[in-house]
C-alpha cells in the first residue's frame, strides 16, 4: 500500500521540490499522493504553505464550493508537472546533456508563468512595519495553488538550479527531484538510507549471487 502523502520524505530541499516528488516518478501507472483535496490540504499544512488556522478556512470554502476544490487540486498538479519539466531541463546527464526535452521546458514555463499570472492577480500588497511586501492567497478556495504558483517562481528566479539533482533512476534510484546543498555539491541520491542503501543491497545480492553461480 503506498505511503500516505503526510508520510513522504522529504527531500527537495524546497516545498515545491518536495511538491514534484508527491508523484512517482516512472512505471506504466505512477501513483499519485496528491490523491484529492483532503491530501492537497494535509500536504499545504505540513511543508508550510499553509497554517492549520487557513486549512480550516480553506477546507470549508472547498467544503461549500466542491468544484473550487477540485479546480485547486488540478492547479496544483498543473504547477506540479510543468515545474518538474523545468527542473530535468536544467539536470546534466552524464553524456553532459539535459535530463530533461527543452522544448518542453520552454512550454512549461508559459504555462508557470500564467499560473503566477492569476495568483499575482489575486495578490494584494501589505504594508508590514516598515516593508511593503505581496501577499499570496486572499481567495480563500485558491490560496493552495496561488502560494505554490508563487513558491515555484521563487525557486525558479532565487535557487542555484545548478544544483537540482535526480536520484539516479538508471542505477536503481527513485527519481526524486532535490537542491543539493552539500559542501561538495556531490549528493547523489534523495536519501541514503531510502534509495541508496537499497541499492547498495541489492548490488552486494547480486554480486552473492554471481559468486554462487560462477562455483570455486
Amino acid at each position: 500500500m503506498p505511503l500516505d502523502v503526510c508520510q513522504l520524505p522529504l527531500v527537495g530541499g524546497h516545498p515545491v521540490l518536495d511538491l514534484v516528488n508527491t508523484r512517482e516518478r516512472g512505471g506504466a501507472s505512477p501513483h499519485d499522493f496528491l490523491s484529492d483535496s483532503s491530501a492537497l490540504l494535509r500536504w499545504s499544512v505540513r511543508v508550510g504553505v499553509i497554517s492549520d488556522a487557513e486549512a480550516d478556512e480553506i477546507g470549508r470554502a472547498w467544503r461549500d464550493e466542491p468544484a473550487a476544490a477540485h479546480a485547486a487540486v488540478a492547479a496544483v498538479r498543473d504547477i506540479r508537472e510543468a515545474l518538474h519539466l523545468v527542473l530535468l531541463a536544467t539536470i546534466t546527464d552524464a553524456d553532459g546533456g539535459t535530463a530533461g526535452d527543452p522544448v518542453a521546458a520552454g512550454a512549461a514555463l508559459v504555462a508557470l508563468h500564467q499560473r503566477w499570472s492569476g495568483a499575482a492577480a489575486r495578490a494584494r500588497l501589505v504594508l508590514d512595519s516598515s516593508r511593503v511586501r505581496l501577499t499570496y492567497g486572499t481567495v480563500p478556495a485558491m490560496v493552495v495553488p496561488d502560494r505554490i504558483a508563487a513558491a515555484a517562481l521563487d525557486v525558479m528566479l532565487t535557487a542555484d538550479l545548478t544544483r537540482v539533482r535526480r536520484c539516479p533512476v538508471l542505477e536503481g534510484g527513485c527519481g526524486w527531484l532535490f537542491l543539493d546543498q552539500s559542501r561538495s555539491g556531490s549528493r547523489r541520491w534523495c536519501r541514503m538510507a531510502d534509495c541508496g542503501n537499497a541499492v547498495k543491497a541489492r548490488r552486494l545480492t547480486e554480486r552473492r549471487r554471481a559468486a554462487r553461480t560462477a562455483g570455486p
